[in-house]
């Protein structure tokens, strides 16, 4: 390495900092066998400072060689982060839940509190997103926020944790497309003779994921199209939905009943324990935050545009979700007879209730249409977070996920794996629904503690430096209540919803946490400890070089490639 490297510190990251895996990576490998994970054994790209724009070095000075074009705009950036959580379609997903718990009340104060802790969680990503935008999201802030010694382990179960719950989240999605579309078909029967089977659902959702694959197969450019014209279309259905359920509703419950009257539907005891089920809808709607952080290398100015809208999309999120569930909770009507729809979709019933068949069908497939977004951009980011992982060589045949398709400069490769993995695990539908349901709420763990594990670093080790966006003197609050609120809400999170408990209507869950934990832990014993030594160095920066001036850099493969200087 270039002597003259150790002029590297720049934003915050000292030249030590940008080179330790480089001196990790040898000593780790001494000894130690070969794994099929390991990409290669070339030496890091190094960089000259004025040849890279300011995005680019900023990720340079991270270690890694940016390879994305950057196409995503503040439009398309805020739009992706907002179509993450999918609103109007994941309200009406999931609006079962805190009412069938405690009725209209609920439905309202449930989001209302539940909404505020997710919000934290938020805040404490998007801080973190801004200090180190790159396409690992929370699993690279590791590095820098962990002890040297324990970036590794930790790096490593913050990592799958993560890519396990976007997997899981991804396939829950496509299958909530399913049921969406289906609930459609059958309301154009007056939910009279046809309910969709199992088969039906899990055929619907494979159609649904391999077109999402497809589309995530075409360039940045392209998908960055698609997604800023998401968010107006679904502010556009969300408002119109609300004002006419609001206007065509006569039979409106009153301001006492939807704000105090408690309906237990769940069969648990004391009514106070099971309307905090009700905490399940906001928890499951907005997670999944630091998905806009997978696709900072495909972001200009991705350490302001990132954290940004994340906290714009998440906060809308938690207000307009509330509105809108105040809204469902007004016109909700007999909670046994809305609770009674054949498609188990009490939404889709009360939008038939109230507008009638052609309106329900409707918005019904509308918000098929919003959650079709929501899968598209899960995947994408899915996608990149197991293109990521492999450039840190952490997950199985490494060098096969890593590589960039030259048509489109995006990991098609990992889009199609990311994919089979969804529909694999949605194939346990066939089999069993309760089983499934217990993997879709594995989701929701899985990723709120692959973020609270990096802000739990942040608060013990003191070694956080922050970005642009940040948050203060309140950084710290936030940080301790969004862990605070994830250790609370996991206890839900492993609990019946429904009593009396029997094998179909039993939460598997905990059986899947031990199990993801045993093959995490087991896989790092079994193979991960012998290659793996965390994010890893695959460019060098160098500032004030002789030379500087001549707008050459080297790449990986050590030929010089003519480089524009900023």
């Amino acid at each position: 390495m270039d002597p003259n490297a150790s002029t590297i510190k720049e934003a915050g990251v000292s030249s030590t900092t940008a080179q330790e895996p480089a001196g990790r990576r040898a000593s780790a490998f001494g000894g130690r066998r070969r794994s099929s994970a390991v990409v290669d054994e070339a030496p890091a790209a190094v960089f000259e400072a004025s040849a890279l724009n300011a995005d680019d070095r900023r990720l340079a000075e991270m270690g890694y060689v940016q390879v994305y074009k950057r196409e995503f705009s503040w439009l398309s950036t805020v739009s992706f982060a907002l179509s993450i959580s999918g609103l109007f379609a994941s309200v009406s997903t999931t609006f079962v839940y805190p009412f069938e718990a405690g009725g209209a009340s609920s439905v309202v104060w449930c989001w209302l509190i539940s909404g505020f802790g997710c919000y934290c969680i938020a805040l404490s990503v998007a801080e973190l997103v801004s200090a180190y935008p790159t396409s690992g999201g929370l699993y690279f802030t590791c590095k820098y926020l962990a002890p040297e010694a324990w970036v590794p382990e930790i790096a490593w179960l913050t990592g799958w944790l993560n890519l396990l719950g976007q997997i899981a989240g991804a396939a829950s999605t496509e299958y909530g497309c399913a049921q969406l579309l289906l609930a459609a078909v059958s309301m154009a029967g007056d939910f009279n003779g046809y309910a969709p089977t199992d088969r039906q659902t899990v055929g619907v959702m494979a159609a649904f994921t391999t077109l999402h694959a497809v589309l995530n197969s075409l360039s940045t450019a392209a998908l960055e199209k698609m997604t800023k014209t998401y968010v107006i279309f679904h502010l556009a259905v969300l408002f119109a939905c609300c004002v006419t359920l609001l206007a065509m509703c006569d039979y409106k419950h009153t301001s006492s009943y939807t704000w105090t009257t408690v309906v237990d539907n769940s069969g648990w005891y004391p009514e106070g324990w099971s309307f905090v089920f009700g905490f399940l809808s906001a928890s499951w709607t907005m997670t999944d935050y630091d998905a806009t952080a997978h696709i900072a290398e495909e972001i200009k100015d991705p350490e302001i545009k990132a954290p940004w809208s994340i906290a714009i999309a998440l906060g809308f999120t938690w207000i307009g979700g509330w509105l809108f569930n105040i809204v469902l909770a007004y016109c909700s009507g007999d909670p046994t007879h809305t609770l009674g729809n054949v498609v188990a979709q009490p939404v889709a019933q009360i939008f038939y209730d109230v507008i009638g068949r052609n309106g329900g069908i409707f918005f019904t497939v509308a918000a098929c249409f919003i959650l079709n977004f929501t899968a598209m951009t899960a995947i994408q980011a899915g996608a990149r977070t197991i293109w990521a992982y492999s450039r840190d060589e952490m997950l199985p045949l490494s060098r096969i996920w890593y590589k960039i398709d030259k048509r489109t400069d995006t990991p098609i490769i990992a889009v199609w794996l990311f994919c089979f993995c969804c529909v694999a695990i949605n194939l346990i539908g066939l089999g069993s629904y309760t089983a499934i349901s217990a993997i879709f709420n594995l989701t929701a763990i899985a990723l709120d503690w692959s973020y609270c594990i990096p802000i739990i670093c942040k608060l013990a080790f003191g070694k956080f430096e922050r970005g642009p966006f940040h948050l203060g003197k309140f950084s710290v609050p936030i940080n301790v209540w969004a862990v605070i609120w994830t250790a609370f809400v996991t206890i839900i999170y492993v609990m019946p919803i429904i009593r009396p408990v029997t094998k179909e209507n039993m939460n598997y869950v905990v059986v899947l946490m031990a199990a993801v934990a045993i093959f995490s832990i087991g896989y790092w014993y079994a193979a991960g400890r012998y290659y793996y030594v965390g994010p890893r160095v695959k460019a060098q920066l160098i500032i004030g070089v002789e030379g500087e001036g001549d707008g050459k850099a080297f790449s990986s493969e050590g030929s010089t490639e003519e480089k524009r200087v900023a």
